[in-house]
């Protein structure tokens, strides 16, 4: 268990620091914005679609190092996706993160993305995790309003 919990810092540490796809994308087609009032972090998803794949996704905004490297990792796991594994994705993190404590926290289908399962042992850091997922989830519902994680 040491070891995840070194790997959970490393790739938070790394990804808050140079976070990948930071930044506004010009031509994106779908946008959305989300709020975590609790921590304060603000994250905008901005991703090009094309047909029924992610092209590609980049995020913005100002937020704590969980949700910022949780959002980077976002944006690297979903380039490239079918909107349908996107979305399956999504979901699929979001589960590892808020689903039964007694399961394993752990999911291998998840990849490096389980480097952020150590945030389930912090309950009140989660929404900090999964902001940046369930904009992304928004955005790709065509959502016009911000998401709050309230």
């Amino acid at each position: 268990m040491a070891d995840l919990d070194d790997l959970y810092r490393e790739v938070i540490f790394e990804h808050s620091k140079k976070p990948r796809n930071f930044g506004k994308l010009d031509g994106a087609n779908r946008v959305a914005g989300g709020h975590n009032p609790l921590c304060g972090d603000k994250v905008t998803v901005y991703l090009d679609v094309e047909g029924q794949g992610v092209k590609d996704v980049h995020f913005d905004g100002k937020g704590c190092a969980i949700c910022t490297a949780s959002a980077s990792l976002m944006t690297q796991a979903l380039k490239g996706k079918s909107e349908p594994d996107a979305k399956a994705l999504i979901e699929r993190f979001c589960t590892m993160l808020t689903g039964d404590p007694s399961a394993p926290a752990e999911d291998e289908k998840l990849g490096k993305l389980n480097a952020l399962a150590g945030v389930r042992k912090f309950p009140v850091r989660v929404k900090c995790a999964t902001l940046a997922w369930r904009t992304a989830e928004a955005a790709l519902a065509g959502a016009s309003e911000p998401i709050k994680t309230e």
